[in-house]
C-alpha cells in the first residue's frame, strides 16, 4: 500500500497545520475556495472517525482584509491589532465553513508560556480533550495580540508540533503552499526533485538547500523540518502537503498524492 496512504489511514488522531500562504491568495488576501476545501476535508476525515485538531495561521491576513488602512504600518502594536481584529474575521470563516456539516469549532490562543507551566498544559490537554469527545473541532493559533519576544512561540510550524506532542497525536500534517522537502529549492533549481519519505529530519537539514522563508507567513521549509523532527522523536510521523492544491489531503488518501512524509522513530 502506498506509505502515504497508509498513514493518513491508520491515524486516528490527526493535528492539520494550514499555513498562512495556503489561505492567502498572490496579493494577500483571504483564499476562501481553499479554506472551504480544506474544511470539506476535514469533515471527510472526521466521517472516517478521525479526531482533528486544526493548528491555523491567517489572522494577520484576516486583519488587513478587514481593515487594509493598516496594511503597510510598520509598527508592532498596529501588527498585533491587525492580528486581534483578524482572528474574529479567521475564526467567524470557520465557523461558517463548519456549520455546513454541523460542526461546531473552538478558539483556543496559546503563547509559549503555556507549554513551560505543568498547570497550564494540563489545562490545554483538558480542554481539547473535551472539545474532541463533544465532536467540537479546536482551531489554536499563537496569541499575536499579546505576543512578544520574551513568551513568542515564534512560527505556527513549532505550535504544531508542540500541540501534536501534548495531544499525543498520531499523525501532523503540515499544509504549506510547496509540495514537500525538495533536494533544493525548487524556487531557484528547475530540476530540484521532491523528497518523498525522510527517515531523519534532522541530518536533512544540514544536507539540503532551504531557501529562503515564506513571503506572508514567519517560517520557511526550515521550520518545517524542525517541527519534524519534534514530533518524530515521539513517534509521530509529519506529512508536508501543498494545501493549495485543491483536495490535496483526499488525494492522499486515494494513493494519488504527493508530498514529504517524514517517519517517527517508532515507525521506521
Amino acid at each position: 500500500m502506498n506509505q502515504l496512504k497508509e498513514t493518513i489511514e491508520n491515524s486516528r488522531k490527526i493535528v492539520i497545520k494550514i499555513g498562512s500562504n495556503v489561505l492567502s491568495d498572490k496579493n494577500g488576501a483571504v483564499n476562501k475556495k481553499v479554506m472551504h476545501n480544506i474544511v470539506e476535508q476535514v469533515n471527510d476525515l472526521i466521517g472516517m472517525g478521525k479526531q482533528v485538531i486544526l493548528v491555523s495561521s491567517g489572522a494577520g491576513i484576516c486583519g488587513v482584509g478587514a481593515i487594509n488602512k493598516w496594511s503597510r504600518r510598520g509598527d508592532i502594536n498596529y501588527k498585533q491589532a491587525l492580528c486581534a481584529i483578524g482572528q474574529v474575521e479567521l475564526m467567524m470563516a470557520y465557523k461558517e465553513y463548519f456549520a455546513d456539516y454541523g460542526i461546531h469549532v473552538a478558539q483556543i490562543l496559546l503563547t509559549r508560556d503555556d507549554f513551560k507551566d505543568h498547570h497550564r498544559t494540563l489545562n490545554i490537554r483538558n480542554a481539547m480533550f473535551t472539545l474532541i469527545d463533544e465532536g467540537v473541532v479546536p482551531v489554536i493559533n499563537e496569541n499575536d495580540s499579546v505576543s512578544v519576544d520574551e513568551i513568542k512561540i515564534g512560527d505556527n510550524d513549532t505550535l504544531a508540533a508542540l500541540t501534536a506532542n501534548l495531544w499525543n497525536a498520531d499523525l501532523l500534517i503540515v499544509l504549506s503552499d510547496i509540495d514537500g522537502v525538495f533536494d533544493k529549492d525548487p524556487k531557484a533549481n528547475e530540476n530540484a526533485e521532491l523528497i518523498e519519505l525522510v527517515e531523519n529530519a534532522e541530518q536533512l537539514e544540514r544536507t539540503i538547500d532551504i531557501g529562503e522563508k515564506s513571503s506572508f507567513g514567519t517560517g520557511g521549509i526550515a521550520t518545517k523540518i524542525e517541527a519534524a523532527a519534534k514530533v518524530n522523536k515521539y513517534g509521530i510521523p509529519m506529512l508536508l502537503l501543498n494545501g493549495s492544491k485543491q483536495d490535496i489531503i483526499r488525494a492522499g488518501l486515494s494513493g494519488e498524492g504527493k508530498g514529504t512524509l517524514f517517519l517517527g522513530e517508532i515507525c521506521k
